[in-house]
């Protein structure tokens, strides 16, 4: 069952949680997840097995619907949106659980979120961001060059999806199987994040995972030069089919226990 907060402009966000089972928590940094765009939580991380991985690992996890998405709230104004408006939110997350430390991951859109709430926030002691390479370095977040705004909010307008650029034909099948509010989606498409994003303030240990294939992740080395303390893992498949790589889940759920004290205190978060 859906939790939910208040956020800082009274917009309701809800988000998921999980338990791992009694005796079985390991006492680590609680996992909090940020999905991407159209996606939710069940999307990006329950049918990917990444929050059953964690679990298995004696993890607690809670998984944000971003405004706009899933089960929060969506308003149909641009100014509500916005990537550092969603890490405002997850900020704001992280003052409800009452945690001292959290790992963070965020993929896309959420990867971006959880860029900027990290460069700000010390509760974040370690990261993962997928889906997204230069384009963050270069261009201040997800890669306009490959999606650009005025197509995606264009396909996102259109009444009839004959009449939707080619290039975000797929984009827009996805969202109406969905049944994602394309007002609300159209607005943070007028909001996307373009810059600067402070890579350098993100000092805690980061993983960027990205598709050999994701047009949206391109050049991801280009961005695990720019963060102080990042890594690199490729994996297969596109921006939507490496989250079905079998290793993705792994990846994530091993990055996060790296080095780990076992048996500690639990940090906060419930």
């Amino acid at each position: 069952m859906a939790q939910e907060f208040s956020s800082f402009d009274g917009v309701t966000i809800r988000y998921h949680r999980w338990d791992p089972p009694p005796g079985e928590d390991r006492g680590l940094p609680t996992v909090v997840l940020h999905h991407g765009f159209i996606a939710d939580t069940h999307t990006n991380w329950v049918r990917p097995g990444v929050v059953d991985a964690l679990l298995r690992r004696g993890r607690r996890v809670v998984g944000i619907d971003a405004r706009g998405h899933g089960r929060s709230d969506k308003p149909h104004d641009a100014e509500r949106y916005g990537e550092s408006v969603m890490a405002r939110d997850l900020r704001r997350l992280l003052d409800v659980l009452g945690a001292e430390r959290v790992h963070l991951v965020g993929y896309s859109m959420g990867a971006v979120a959880s860029l900027l709430a990290t460069a700000r926030d010390e509760r974040v002691t370690r990261l993962i961001v997928g889906g997204v390479g230069a384009g963050v370095v270069e261009l201040g977040g997800v890669d306009t060059r490959e999606l650009p705004p005025e197509l995606l909010v264009t396909a996102l307008l259109a009444d009839d999806p004959a009449d939707v650029p080619r290039r975000m034909a797929a984009l827009r099948i996805w969202v109406d199987e969905v049944g994602g509010d394309r007002l609300a989606l159209a607005a943070q498409g007028r909001a996307l994040h373009r810059g600067p994003t402070p890579l350098s303030e993100v000092r805690v240990p980061t993983l960027v995972l990205a598709g050999v294939d994701d047009p949206l992740a391109d050049r991801p080395r280009v961005l695990a030069d720019a963060l102080p303390h990042a890594s690199l893992r490729t994996l297969h498949g596109d921006h939507l089919s490496a989250v079905r790589d079998p290793s993705f889940a792994p990846a994530i759920a091993d990055f996060l226990e790296a080095d780990l004290p076992v048996g500690t205190p639990p940090a906060g978060g419930g």
